[in-house]
């Protein structure tokens, strides 16, 4: 993997997390909108709707870097709309990262190995 694509996937993971938060804080404050004198909607609505638009955007640069099947983009948007997709979009991208990282000392050690022989 590249350094733009380990990039690329960095930001969305990045931006994962707090898009869930802002999601799920948003629709807490809609409920005290409704319930209580307490609205808090415009502010959250603006941040949550800058977090998701990074989130959107981070993930068509991923996808376009790493050529992500159909299904596997679908899956990472879908996760976007979800109310805490964005902790699952985080751990699934860190767990990818992970593997990425161990895969690539893997080749190394044996690309050394060979040349040790």
């Amino acid at each position: 993997m590249d350094i733009k694509t380990a990039s690329a996937l960095h930001r969305l993971r990045l931006v994962s997390a707090p898009e869930a938060v802002s999601f799920l804080l948003l629709l807490v404050c809609s409920v005290l909108k409704r319930t209580t004198d307490f609205n808090a909607v415009p502010v959250m609505g603006m941040i949550h709707g800058v977090l998701f638009i990074l989130y959107v955007l981070f993930w068509a640069v991923a996808w376009q870097r790493t050529r992500w099947s159909f299904g596997t983009a679908a899956l990472y948007f879908v996760l976007s709309v979800l109310p805490t997709g964005g902790f699952f979009a985080e751990r699934k991208l860190k767990r990818a990262a992970d593997d990425e990282v161990i895969a690539s000392r893997a080749r190394r050690e044996a690309g050394e190995a060979k040349v040790g022989a």
